[in-house]
């Protein structure tokens, strides 16, 4: 029934107008942003989930920092460790020299001289083996590593048992006699059991390294699933919005011009 006081058609047309325009513009900012929710009205429940994996994975990414770094501290330990094992091994040579029974008293004391030299060495670099500020083969270092999401995820660095310094070697300042090559012998026996200890607790770390970045990786592939628009997707629903959009247009204007018609039955 032809009426001018109220054009349903137009309203009609314009309330599909809103609509569609809304969804475009909702289509495009998805785009834009590259987010599949970029208010929380999108998905609610997506978002908080989202949310979480992303303050787990930012978690993990310093746990994984934390690990490159307790691995360096390592490194850095069975180093000045290995350096301590070169030294006993000339420091042993010296001792067999010594107690030979071929060399004159001056050639003992140059000897001598060496191995006391040798024996200072060590403790130099029981001293200056340190990761920031922190010595590491002197027995002091022991330290509780985060490296999970959870302040439960831990690992112990623990050197506490690690003391390579002459007096913990028990090493004597001189040569005195045979005795001194049995001290050096379980001497070096020990700084290889410091070795293993180090060893042991790397591999740790390094496998922890490990499945920190597998964790990352498939965090960060939830996370997308959940958060990351499909722009294949959103793309074909902008066209379809636009399309839509440009369709109520063309209605409105028609329905517009239909009462102008019916006005035109009064003239």
């Amino acid at each position: 029934m032809p009426v001018v006081s109220t054009n349903t058609a137009a309203n009609s047309a314009l309330f599909y107008l809103n609509r569609n325009s809304a969804n475009q513009s909702d289509s495009l900012n998805k785009i834009s942003s590259g987010s599949r929710i970029v208010s929380s009205s999108d998905d609610a429940a997506g978002l908080a989930v989202g949310e979480q994996l992303k303050s787990d994975i930012s978690a993990l990414e310093q746990s994984a920092s934390t690990t490159q770094q307790v691995e360096s501290l390592l490194q850095i330990a069975d180093g000045g460790l290995a350096r301590i094992s070169d030294i006993l091994q000339r420091m042993k040579s010296l001792a067999t020299q010594y107690n030979s029974g071929t060399l004159d008293s001056t050639s003992q004391t140059y000897i001598n001289d060496e191995y006391t030299e040798l024996v200072s060495e060590i403790d130099l670099i029981v001293s200056s083996t340190e990761y920031n500020g922190q010595t590491l083969i002197d027995s002091t270092y022991n330290q509780t590593v985060v490296v999970g999401v959870s302040a439960n995820h831990t690992i112990s660095a623990d050197l506490s048992g690690v003391s390579a310094n002459s007096t913990a070697l028990g090493l004597n300042a001189n040569i005195s006699g045979t005795g001194d090559i049995t001290t050096i012998d379980g001497a070096i026996g020990n700084v290889a059991g410091f070795r293993a200890q180090v060893g042991a607790l790397t591999s740790a770390v390094e496998f922890q390294s490990e499945n920190i970045a597998t964790q990352i990786t498939n965090l960060q592939a939830a996370k997308s699933s959940i958060l990351d628009a499909d722009l294949a997707e959103e793309q074909t629903n902008f066209t379809n919005y636009q399309v839509l959009t440009e369709a109520a247009i063309a209605g409105l204007s028609q329905a517009n011009e239909m009462q102008s018609s019916i006005l035109s039955l009064l003239r």
